[in-house]
């Protein structure tokens, strides 16, 4: 069988699916190239005996048409029998044509008429004629989230497909008290619902389509009501700022470390780091609609997110981010950490030329001059090459102006006692930028390019990440190096690049009721962009509203940074 290559995921199964909608006329078939097996839908009714009912059959390619039609016509009768107890003998027919002939005989293979190759075939049942439609778009699963928040985006946090473009598919979203009667809402992947819904049960129908081809209708209704909302959260008056998209030669950068669930889906989190935030606002189903919503409202045309978990990125962020026209890349962290770092562009002002991913323990010898000192400290050398850090890098070129953005996005390692290891970070970073800028500027002769560096570095403005950016040096007798003094190193530190914080050096960009202070930045080269917005960040009675952060109005322990920059 001819037929395109497609891996159904792990959890295939109809119970994602509340009910399929097949057309009355139509059976969908569906086979990939590397199974054994085909399986085929069907919606028959026989108002005689009272049936309408829906037939899956999951059957072996390599049996012959009448073995197959031979099941068909058995299943349907023992259904048929059951509706009918005290009428006459039931008998069921089934047959198969391919391009008008009756397949009659017992040698001919299901894979020999099941295939792609513009065969016409026909499932005759009784008097019923059923077209069989083979590799129609096909809904696999589809599930909408266990929390669902009135004045928020509600979407399928699971959707999965086969044979289907998901932009030329039909959504439509439905509403009922009792699950019972239904009202239509809504149309499109994304719902965002509103305070008439509270109490109400959302249902979605997807109609998967194809080019020509039509899939049946898949359904699915929420095992939750809509509840009510947290109410006014402050990033709320931070989109009136960002209500308006830039254009022209201005663009906006977001940058916004999430807090991964891996790290708030614990005991210890929620008794000893967080005490003071309500369970509920700590789960991801939670706290993710209120980080979609905050970011979607601020408009952004790259936004570089830190700690983002792998499922939120493949079944959150990118499907959602892919609705409103960005396109993204994901970074997972070194080993076998499950979050890492995402950025989204704006598809309509940017292209992405190359993405690199930077492994800095992997790459930490390379850089013989930083090398050189480490390793003559082996407790030094053993903790620095066991970090998980890494720095995202894609160059964007501008669709509008003849300008080329080299956006790096990273998170640097987190102790107490590690100033002298996210400085040694920093300055590796920094240094592998400036190699890759020159590597690239002798291909775009013709193009300027122009460094952002995004992310939470974990360091505050009196330690030497920020003296080195803003200054280009870092003196080996830094109070840094003596972070830790079984580890203490003198590394004299330089760099060429001209940056500058574009949002300063905020009070606080993250608060707990343990520590608060600013480590997230936006460096951008000073002389390509003037700044020509700030987003005010939240005040601090707004930040200790509910005590700490994250709370039921801030996903979130840090607080997002956006700017608005405009090229020279």
């Amino acid at each position: 069988m001819v037929l395109a290559r497609v891996t159904l995921p792990r959890y295939f199964s109809l119970r994602f699916i509340n009910r399929y909608v097949c057309a009355m006329n139509q059976a969908y078939l569906r086979h990939l190239t590397d199974s054994e097996t085909f399986e085929l839908t069907f919606q028959y009714v026989d108002p005689n005996a009272r049936l309408n009912r829906q037939f899956n059959f999951s059957r072996q390619v390599t049996e012959p048409v009448s073995t197959f039609t031979q099941r068909v016509a058995t299943n349907i009768e023992k259904i048929v029998k059951k509706k009918s107890k005290t009428g006459p003998p039931v008998g069921v027919r089934v047959s198969v044509s391919v391009n008008g002939a009756p397949v009659a005989d017992d040698t001919t293979l299901c894979k020999d008429i099941f295939s792609d190759s513009g065969n016409k075939v026909v499932l005759n049942v009784c008097e019923q004629e059923f077209k069989v439609v083979i590799n129609s778009p096909w809904i696999s699963g589809v599930v909408l989230p266990s929390s669902i928040l009135a004045g928020f985006p509600v979407y399928p946090m699971k959707f999965d497909s086969i044979y289907t473009d998901k932009a030329q598919s039909e959504f439509n979203w439905y509403k009922s008290n009792d699950r019972n009667k239904w009202s239509l809402v809504g149309g499109g992947f994304v719902y965002t619902t509103s305070n008439s819904d509270i109490g109400a049960y959302l249902k979605l129908s997807c109609v998967p389509k194809n080019g020509d081809l039509v899939g049946p209708i898949a359904e699915t209704v929420s095992s939750v009501p809509v509840q009510a909302g947290p109410g006014f959260c402050p990033f709320e008056t931070r989109h009136q700022f960002t209500k308006e998209k830039c254009s022209g030669s201005t663009f906006r950068v977001v940058s916004y470390n999430i807090l991964a669930d891996l790290y708030c889906d614990s005991d210890f989190t929620r008794q000893v780091l967080h005490p003071y935030c309500p369970p509920y606002a700590l789960a991801i189903d939670y706290r993710k609609q209120l980080f979609i919503k905050e970011i979607t409202g601020y408009n952004g045309d790259i936004i570089c997110l830190q700690e983002v978990d792998r499922k939120v990125y493949n079944y959150d962020l990118r499907p959602l981010f892919e609705e409103l026209g960005y396109e993204s890349d994901f970074c997972i962290k070194r080993g076998a950490v499950a979050e890492g770092l995402a950025c989204f562009y704006n598809k309509q002002r940017f292209k992405c030329l190359q993405t690199r991913r930077f492994v800095l323990s992997d790459e930490l010898k390379n850089f013989s001059d930083i090398w050189a000192k480490i390793s003559e400290n082996d407790k030094l050398s053993e903790r620095i090459l066991d970090r998980s850090t890494v720095l995202q890098v894609n160059f964007l070129e501008s669709v509008e102006n003849n300008e080329v953005l080299v956006v790096g996005n990273t998170h640097l390692y987190f102790h107490p006692d590690a100033d002298h290891i996210r400085l040694l970070q920093g300055a590796v970073i920094i240094k592998y930028l400036e190699h890759l800028i020159d590597e690239f500027r002798k291909k775009m002769e013709n193009k300027r390019l122009s460094l952002i560096l995004c992310g939470d570095f974990n360091s505050t403005p009196e330690c030497g990440i920020y003296q080195l950016y803003t200054t280009g040096h870092v003196s080996e007798d830094h109070i840094d190096f003596q972070s830790n003094l079984e580890e203490a190193v003198k590394v004299p530190l330089h760099q060429n690049l001209r940056l500058s914080s574009a949002c300063g050096t905020p009070k606080y960009t993250n608060f707990t009721a343990g520590f608060a202070d600013c480590l997230d930045y936006i460096y951008y080269e000073s002389g390509s962009f003037d700044v020509v917005q700030v987003v005010p960040l939240p005040s601090e009675d707004e930040l200790r509203q509910h005590t700490a952060l994250p709370s039921v109005v801030f996903p979130s322990d840090h607080i997002s940074l956006i700017s608005d920059l405009k090229w020279k």
